[in-house]
């Protein structure tokens, strides 16, 4: 292998995200394992023809959001992060979006040979994210909404197949929502500048950063005790538990929330909310 090719594979990976996408795969597996189960069959799970088909299509329609993402986003990125733009300068802008085309291709196809549901979800997915790049990425909250929905989906779509233990699956589907919902929002407040520059209407280009966090704030405190409230719905005391230690590192979140004022602030507020997905997937063994 050449130089020049090793150079694309590698931008090819970090246009979608690997690290992102191996979370994806891992969280797929452990709801599979962990929360459908039963546990002891787990060998099974993962030599299953079917869950390796399912968790291949979503992850093939996420790697094509990123794509399709990065595509719309190219003059925002030169600001905000020129040294990280890979198409246009590394991937053609036309193989972006072939690459693109290809791998919603084969999540729907994947999706239809699996059920007709798990194809209109797809579906479901695919069209949001091209509308959330393309239109709603740049509107307040929207977005916002939108990404954190299609986190949550990458979970949901494992209860819709299976139709077992659905309700401890939404729980952790609505923890995934709530994370990355406050994610997107703190990255809007770290690529305001490169944003407000080219017309986009983030929340904290309408409000202010103060305004943001204020609205942050009810959201954390709201997602907390929504999550304790479907806990003890469940009579599960390991949920019970887990979600009340939770409130001592979302204090200390909040905390750095309060004096966060620079990019970097945020940036390292980005990264512990993806910590926190991570140690979220991470609990389901002990459910």
């Amino acid at each position: 292998m050449n130089s020049k090719t090793f150079a694309t594979l590698n931008a090819f990976f970090r246009l979608i995200r690997s690290r992102n996408i191996l979370i994806v795969i891992l969280s797929q597996y452990m709801v599979r394992i962990f929360l459908i189960g039963p546990k002891e069959n787990w060998l099974d799970y993962l030599l299953d023809f079917k869950q390796f088909l399912l968790v291949f299509s979503t992850i093939s329609i996420a790697a094509a959001g990123y794509i399709i993402n990065d595509y719309f986003d190219i003059k925002i990125d030169l600001v905000n992060k020129p040294d990280e733009v890979i198409i246009g300068k590394i991937i053609k802008r036309r193989r972006a979006i072939l690459i693109h085309q290809i791998l919603n291709f084969i999540g729907l196809a994947i999706g239809f040979f699996l059920s007709l549901k798990v194809f209109l979800i797809n579906f479901l997915a695919i069209s949001a994210l091209w509308f959330y790049s393309e239109r709603f990425k740049r509107k307040a909250f929207i977005g916002n909404f939108l990404v954190a929905f299609l986190t949550a989906f990458s979970l949901v779509i494992l209860g819709v197949y299976y139709q077992k233990n659905v309700a401890l699956v939404n729980i952790y589907a609505l923890f995934a929502f709530s994370i990355s919902l406050i994610r997107e929002i703190i990255k809007d407040m770290e690529d305001i500048r490169g944003d407000a520059r080219y017309g986009c209407r983030t929340l904290p280009i309408i409000w202010g950063i103060r305004q943001t966090k204020i609205l942050l704030y009810i959201f954390i405190l709201s997602f907390v005790m929504i999550l304790l409230i479907m806990a003890y719905s469940l009579h599960n005391q390991y949920l019970i538990a887990l979600f009340s230690l939770g409130v001592f590192p979302f204090s200390w979140f909040v905390y750095k929330l309060y004096w966060a004022d620079k990019r970097r602030d945020f940036t390292f507020l980005s990264k512990v909310c993806k910590l926190i997905m991570i140690f979220g997937i991470g609990s389901m063994i002990f459910v």
